[in-house]
């Protein structure tokens, strides 16, 4: 009886070892959520199908890496929007003049932020209206 008890109460600790182990293999390696993006200019306003004139990607965690031209910038101005991506626009340059006809631009932001799924765009009425607002954001500096 007492030999039946220990080799269940040996079995009982291999599987809880096993399983301990299989969580522990389950956890990212790495101490950072993922944060991978994709950001796009498009021709056009409909986001469904749009016309890609330029494109770049960025990796911030753990660090800066990608296809931007500048990963650090464009990784500390996404950061200090805190998630809300509507703060990457700003108000247009009041000392910029720019034509009052209508030549739709659409940015866009799409991957996995700080571990959250990210869908983002804004469409401007032309391209130098885009310039005026974006101006001095190193997201979209591509």
């Amino acid at each position: 009886m007492r030999h039946r008890r220990s080799a269940a109460v040996s079995a009982a600790a291999l599987l809880c070892l096993a399983g301990a182990t299989g969580i522990a293999q389950a956890q990212p390696d790495s101490l950072y959520a993922p944060s991978a993006m994709v950001f796009s200019v498009a021709q056009g306003d409909d986001v469904a199908a749009p016309t890609v004139v330029r494109a770049t990607t960025v990796s911030c965690a753990p660090g800066a890496r990608g296809t931007h031209p500048d990963p650090k910038a464009a990784c500390a101005a996404l950061k200090s929007t805190g998630g809300t991506f509507d703060r990457l626009l700003s108000e247009p340059d009041p000392d910029r003049a720019c034509p009052m006809h209508y030549a739709p631009v659409t940015v866009s932001a799409v991957g996995v932020w700080e571990g959250r799924r990210v869908a983002w765009d804004h469409t401007f009425a032309n391209s130098c209206t885009m310039a005026a607002t974006l101006n001095g954001n190193a997201v979209f500096a591509f």
